[in-house]
């Protein structure tokens, strides 16, 4: 069956009937062609700067090399630009060298490392972390290891990707987002019949930036003998008087049993972790294959080593974010566009159309601003949105430049308004 190419989305192609997989991958590119040549493909840009608040993509359509303020980057505090945590990466590589040659298992191991995984447990206030070389490693590598045959993992139906890749071939039950009651009949009518219940929840969700209900999902969850994994990877940094993440807000650092993140947002870098109970850390270490199998993290990480210190060195930073999200959320609600209800700095405007979605994209980024257009399957059909992120290092006329920018998309396009949703 001949798909639509202009109402089509990514997933169409999974698996379209009659293709091979190399007839799959030909017709995939005659859809990135027509979006292309539409104007409508707004992803993969290359960018020709440093990662800060305003960078230089290259844009063929849009005539060459070009500055765009940035909403893009999920490096909340601007640590991947800082001079300290620069200069401690720059010493890891001129001490190590670029690379770590092996597994940690068989010499991939190094007291950089070591370091890392006590320093992370620390910041939460716990004696033990593994590390892995991406934050969705963390996530699946995790789950796979640790969910049995026997087992059951419940999931928020919005936690991120990874988790659910981690899910895959196990026992996996979703509820409702936030909803506690539907959580709590899975759970009742799991508590015979598996050996281990765990409950998967993101600490702020990376769509629409809200938070979990992380206290009464742990007391019900507890409740029923179940254990609770929280991703926390758009939180730490961001959320809490110290910048611990959702996890701060009410002083529940020993009461999640698992908690994970990554080293690629607010520590600027690249790597996930782990921290729990000393004994399933060692287990993880010796049983979780990507992590045992896979190479470990650059010496270059001796930056994030930096960048958690700075978290509590340089508490300012944190500020600044937050006087830039609520400025911008403030300007965004005065325009009267829905954006729903972020606790964070994720900042989504919803379209709900996706050709929609598209046209604004473009208006944007004609305007300077770069912001990531979210469609299906991220989001339902219903549901897509810009979303946004938001920087320490953003000034004040950079947020002005975005609202301004949205200010006259308003005026050219059908933006639904929050009276209208």
């Amino acid at each position: 069956m001949k798909i639509d190419f202009a109402t089509a989305s990514f997933k169409d192609f999974e698996d379209p009937a009659g293709l091979d997989a190399f007839g799959r991958a030909g017709y995939f590119n005659e859809f990135l062609d027509y979006l292309e040549g539409e104007e409508r493909l707004n992803y993969r840009f290359e960018t020709v700067s440093s990662a800060g608040p305003v960078v230089d993509l290259f844009i063929p359509a849009f005539g060459g090399k070009g500055s765009y303020v940035s909403l893009v980057s999920n490096d909340y505090l601007g640590f991947s630009q800082h001079h300290l945590v620069k200069k401690a990466a720059v010493f890891g590589i001129q001490y190590y060298g670029t690379g770590t040659g092996a597994s940690p298992a068989i010499g991939g191991h190094f007291s950089f490392h070591r370091e890392l995984e006590e320093k992370i447990a620390a910041f939460f206030r716990r004696e033990s972390a593994i590390i892995y070389t991406t934050g969705y490693t963390a996530n699946s590598a995790t789950l796979l290891a640790l969910i049995g045959k026997e087992d059951l993992v419940v999931t928020d139906m919005k936690i991120h990707a990874s988790m659910f890749e981690g899910c895959m071939g196990k026992n996996q039950k979703t509820f409702r987002h936030n909803d506690l009651e539907h959580l709590e009949l899975i759970l009742k009518d799991a508590r015979d019949k598996y050996k281990t219940r765990f409950v998967v929840v993101d600490g702020v969700y990376s769509q629409d930036g809200d938070l979990a209900l992380l206290s009464e999902i742990v007391e019900l969850v507890h409740r029923y003998e179940g254990y609770v994994i929280m991703d926390d990877a758009h939180g730490v940094g961001v959320i809490g008087e110290t910048g611990r993440g959702v996890i701060e807000l009410d002083d529940l650092y020993q009461q999640v049993d698992i908690i994970t993140g990554t080293f690629s947002k607010t520590f600027g870098h690249l790597g996930g972790y782990v921290v729990a109970d000393p004994e399933l850390i060692r287990f993880l270490k010796f049983q979780s294959r990507q992590h045992l199998f896979s190479v470990t993290g650059t010496p270059a990480s001796m930056g994030i080593l930096k960048a958690i210190e700075l978290i509590d060195e340089e508490p300012e930073w944190k500020d600044l974010l937050w006087e830039n999200v609520d400025r911008f959320t403030l300007g965004l609600k005065s325009l009267g566009l829905d954006i729903g209800n972020t606790r964070s700095a994720i900042v989504p405007v919803k379209i709900g159309d996706m050709e929609l979605t598209n046209k604004v994209s473009r208006h944007l980024l004609r305007a300077g601003v770069y912001a990531n257009p979210i469609m299906y399957p991220a989001v339902s059909k219903k549901d897509t949105r810009i979303r946004m992120s938001l920087m320490a290092t953003h000034t004040a006329a950079h947020i002005d430049q975005v609202l301004n920018a949205f200010e006259d998309v308003t005026r050219k396009l059908p933006i639904r308004r929050v009276e209208e949703v």
